[in-house]
């Protein structure tokens, strides 16, 4: 019996981890497979919710890191983790994305001689103003399986001196969660709750700090959002980050009453909303991979991507940060002019069945 423990922390966490929990469970006598949430997403809407709709089981530990600076947050969660693998003392960890749970927990594994699996390895921005890219280059370069999603993670984790026989070319958990809870919801009453009609309103989700830390960047994606909103209905699920700035700049009363501000929504209405939208406007990284697969047109407002894929075979447009260009690009795709992307290889849905064959195989 291998004893595996897999880490969650931030919202994109719990669809990823979701499937493999669902694929191990068919293995259970051969892997006991424990969750511990670190809670750097401690809110509701931004945590509890998720597990509830991801049918997850409760976390078997929970270390309550909460919010503070990269160095607070890291230390807080390195020290709870640290006390849960002397008890446990696992085969392997299970790391997913590029949130400060991950590189924490990594570091922490890594330390005490413990493997490390890193799920969606690979991935690089190119940036290093972006603190997710620190977490995700020293993640993988000390974890014992990198599972990848796309082909620049190969070719990056390669051109990094990875060795061979640590990466692993899987697919994308993430759509695993897509295609299996698609299933399960409920497009009618999503539609009908939030007032909106089938490929005629806008999705819109900001929360990187470069774009809603500065005054000056969150007046202007209001600015645009009001000009926006005179072309289409816009739903607006507001990240709390993003909330406590437009109060602190008072900026929050400027958005247009025709604008649906509402508070973070669950998984399952959030990628019915996502699969109905006529687009999706985006600072996220998992946005741009799911509309991707449901080819939803996707206007990303950041310089770089870590997941070029979704450029160069989906629907994904990577506009930059300013924000009159990304008003141009919407009003071009709403008038028509679309983008025809397919669905990258091995999205499949049977991504989490892979990793558990990989690791059965190999642990």
């Amino acid at each position: 019996m291998k004893k595996i423990i897999s880490v969650v922390g931030a919202r994109p966490n719990f669809m990823k981890v979701a499937p493999v929990h669902s694929s191990f469970q068919k293995y259970h006598e051969q892997i006991k497979h424990l969750i511990c949430h670190t809670g750097q997403h401690y809110d509701d809407k931004m945590s509890k919710v998720f597990f509830t709709d991801l049918e997850l089981p409760q976390p078997d530990f929970y270390l309550g890191a909460g919010s503070g600076s990269h160095a607070e947050q890291t230390a807080k969660i390195m020290t709870g983790f640290e006390k849960v693998l002397l008890v446990e003392k696992p085969d392997l960890i299970i790391v997913v994305g590029d949130v400060n749970s991950t590189i924490a927990c990594t570091l922490t594994a890594a330390k005490l001689k413990i493997k490390t699996a890193h799920i969606e390895a690979g991935l690089r921005s190119f940036d290093r103003d972006m603190p997710e890219e620190i977490n995700r280059i020293l993640t993988d370069s000390i974890s014992d399986f990198l599972f990848v999603t796309e082909q620049s993670g190969i070719d990056n984790l390669k051109s990094e001196g990875i060795q061979q026989e640590k990466i692993y070319f899987v697919g994308n958990v993430m759509i695993d969660s897509l295609i299996n809870y698609l299933q399960k919801t409920n497009p009618v009453k999503t539609l009908d709750k939030y007032k909106v009609e089938k490929n005629n309103f806008v999705l819109v989700t900001m929360h990187r700090p470069s774009n809603v830390d500065s005054p000056e960047q969150l007046s202007d994606i209001i600015d645009m959002l009001n000009k926006l909103s005179e072309l289409r209905r816009i739903i607006f699920p507001v990240h709390p980050r993003t909330m406590k700035n437009l109060e602190t700049f008072s900026l929050i009363n400027k958005l247009n009453k025709e604008i649906l501000i509402t508070q973070p929504i669950g998984y399952l209405e959030f990628i019915v909303l996502l699969k109905n939208c006529e687009l999706a406007l985006t600072d996220s990284g998992g946005i741009q991979e799911e509309t991707t697969y449901l080819g939803i047109q996707c206007i990303t407002t950041r310089t770089t991507t870590e997941r070029p894929v979704t450029t160069e075979l989906g629907t994904n447009f990577l506009v930059g940060v300013d924000f009159s260009k990304a008003y141009e690009k919407a009003k071009s795709i709403l008038s028509g002019n679309m983008k025809n992307g397919i669905i990258p290889p091995l999205w499949d849905g049977k991504t989490a069945d892979r990793i558990t064959e990989a690791l059965k195989t190999n642990l």
